[in-house]
């Protein structure tokens, strides 16, 4: 299974980024794909995450400000970070989840991490 993710970079506190993950080499289905992040010294947390189905999750702190879409042909997912904060500086990482052909095992799988720094 191979991430690969695009985005991410330097914005002021305001504006508006997109980060975008694309899956491949899928031995198993897509069950949800999604997006993590770390700040230094705290611990990873999920920020939004979008099921098979369409149902989408995400954090208390993102709710209204970033959406979560996903390409479903193209295996990919984009995360649109609107109206970003200083707090939303951290190591975005692409997340997916796949189900094996009985339904019952699951895998995760992580892309490397994009940088995404927001300036006050």
């Amino acid at each position: 299974v191979q991430l690969q993710a695009s985005g991410g970079g330097l914005v002021q506190a305001g504006g508006s980024l997109s980060l975008s993950c694309a899956a491949s080499r899928l031995v198993f289905s897509i069950n949800a794909m999604g997006w993590y992040r770390q700040a230094p010294g705290r611990q990873r947390e999920l920020v939004a995450s979008i099921a098979n189905g369409g149902a989408t999750d995400y954090a208390d702190s993102v709710k209204g400000r970033f959406t979560i879409s996903r390409e479903a042909t193209k295996n990919t997912v984009t995360l649109q970070l609107n109206n970003v904060k200083p707090e939303d500086t951290a190591v975005y990482y692409c997340h997916v989840k796949l189900r094996d052909w009985t339904g019952l095992h699951f895998y995760d799988y992580w892309g490397p991490g994009t940088h995404v720094t927001v300036s006050s």
